[in-house]
């Protein structure tokens, strides 16, 4: 099983394997053909609340991850959860995100959930 976290900025690679951007919205600046992402599961984003409660500055990353995977406990996006660990067991996943520290953001949390 092979899961990575990227930024979806950077060009795609031929080990990427699966693309799939974990963002609720789509990165500025960049070109829905120029992303080549397979899969874009809004569902596994977290909630408009926790983000913006994290992006403040409110609480530490450990809370935060907390909270994210209290959220992916729900119906919808333990389903999507599980559609990607099916993915990552079958070849490469690369969780794509804009975010300018990706090993503190949600795509670190789904990483390290896909992994273990």
């Amino acid at each position: 099983m092979s899961v990575r976290v990227r930024r979806i900025y950077e060009p795609p690679e031929p080990d990427d394997g699966l693309r799939v951007l974990v963002d609720r919205l789509w990165p500025r600046g960049l070109a829905k053909d120029a992303a080549h992402v397979d899969e874009w599961p809004k569902g596994l984003t977290p909630s408009a609340e926790l983000r913006k409660w994290y992006h403040a500055g409110e609480g530490s990353y450990e809370e935060f991850r907390r909270r994210y995977e209290a959220e992916l406990d729900a119906p919808e996006a333990a389903a999507l959860l599980d559609g990607l660990r099916t993915s990552a067991r079958a070849g490469h996943v690369t969780l794509l995100t804009a975010s300018k520290t990706p090993g503190e953001s949600h795509a670190r949390v789904l990483a390290d959930l896909l992994s273990g």
